[in-house]
């Protein structure tokens, strides 16, 4: 029977992807030059990278391990821990759905699965179309107007299925007037 390796003589295995037939882009190079060399900036650098692309495209988490020095595993592990980070582009236009005790009390559980039903979809997805990604939040912070959905910016109150279809109805027209223009 061999030996037992030694954790000294186990190598860690960084993910290098073959980068050198897709360069990376001017933009990415601007997120990341700041803080090449920088262990901790991965949570930083990642947040940079959706606020400029709306989500975490693979190809640029693949730099990021490259640039960083991290495994490709641990970009992607921080990148799906967080619920803030997305790895697929999000919605022309986003419905929230308030899952908080008040809204929840009031019954948004019903007015969630209504919505779903209605969009084709679940939390966290987005329409074939593109035109509307649905998700849910743990507080809107408009208890006193609970059940809550918020269409982009606008907080819909004492939610309704009825109300709910009205919303939705809305901003697939306001939607394809925007395509329209």
């Amino acid at each position: 029977m061999s030996p037992r390796p030694s954790l000294k003589s186990l190598r860690k295995h960084v993910y290098r992807p073959d980068l050198a037939d897709d360069g990376m882009s001017p933009e990415l190079a601007r997120i990341l030059d700041p803080h090449r060399g920088h262990a901790d900036a991965l949570i930083t650098v990642l947040a940079e990278i959706q606020n400029h692309y709306g989500y975490l495209p693979r190809r640029e988490m693949e730099h990021v391990a490259d640039t960083l020095a991290f495994p490709l595993s641990r970009v992607f592990g921080v990148a799906t821990f967080y619920n803030l980070f997305r790895l697929s582009p999000p919605g022309r236009n986003t419905v929230r759905v308030c899952r908080g005790t008040a809204c929840h009390v009031n019954g948004s559980a019903a007015i969630l699965d209504h919505v779903k039903t209605t969009l084709g979809i679940v939390e966290d997805e987005t329409t074939l179309d593109g035109a509307i990604t649905l998700q849910t939040v743990a507080c809107v912070g408009a208890c006193s107007l609970a059940p809550v959905i918020v269409v982009n910016d606008a907080v819909h109150g004492r939610m309704t299925s009825d109300k709910a279809d009205a919303a939705l109805t809305a901003l697939r027209a306001e939607s394809a007037g925007a395509v329209r223009a």
